[in-house]
């Protein structure tokens, strides 16, 4: 699939348990309003079978705007200007561009780049410890959602890791590296305008 799988289809334990994980989620959101990083994304089917796997950059800045860039092994660009989301197909020479809240809404991009009020859309509960990160779960309220979960790994960095359950049972684990949180970034990293000849397709 040449889209950022994640994001664009794309963030019940009680008392002290449900309280560590939405804490855990809900205070990340409080504290970082923006953040860089490396990622390798790797797609998995229902055998657990590689699919695909990607690497590239990520930035965003909250609310609506995010720069996603594929390097490897082919060229695509994700940017969300805070009103639209572009998608950009090098090789195709295609864009794909939506409004930021339908693109966004309720997928998993919103638990990055969306706003705090995660409990609208989304119910919050902790996932216990695993590979020295803490795991918080986040299930779509919507039965329209196209995604079952998404759980994101917090450790030393902040957010380290997310996987995703689509509804088709496919699982694309993210690694994030050289995390930078609360950078000073450009504006012009969420700006984009369609090249020259591109198809451009309205969603």
């Amino acid at each position: 699939m040449r889209t950022l799988t994640w994001l664009a289809l794309l963030l019940a334990a009680a008392g002290s348990a449900y309280a560590a994980g939405a804490d855990a989620l809900k205070d990340y959101l409080r504290e970082t309003t923006a953040a860089s990083a490396r990622f390798t994304q790797v797609v998995y089917d229902r055998s657990m079978r590689k699919l695909q796997e990607t690497s590239g950059t990520m930035h965003f800045s909250r609310p609506g705007r995010i720069r996603w860039v594929y390097e490897k092994p082919y060229e695509q660009l994700i940017v969300g200007d805070g009103e639209k989301l572009w998608v950009y197909d090098k090789d195709l020479n295609q864009v794909t561009v939506k409004a930021i809240t339908q693109a966004i809404g309720g997928s998993p991009a919103a638990l990055l780049a969306g706003s705090n009020d995660i409990d609208k859309d989304f119910k919050i509960v902790a996932a216990g410890t695993q590979d020295g990160l803490e795991w918080v779960e986040a299930a779509p309220r919507s039965s329209e959602s196209t995604f079952q979960k998404v759980r994101m790994g917090f450790g030393k960095s902040g957010l380290e890791a997310m996987e995703l359950t689509d509804g088709f049972g496919q699982l694309t684990v993210v690694r994030f590296s050289g995390i930078v949180r609360n950078p000073k970034l450009s504006p012009d990293l969420f700006r984009f305008t369609p090249p020259k000849g591109a198809d451009v397709i309205s969603g």
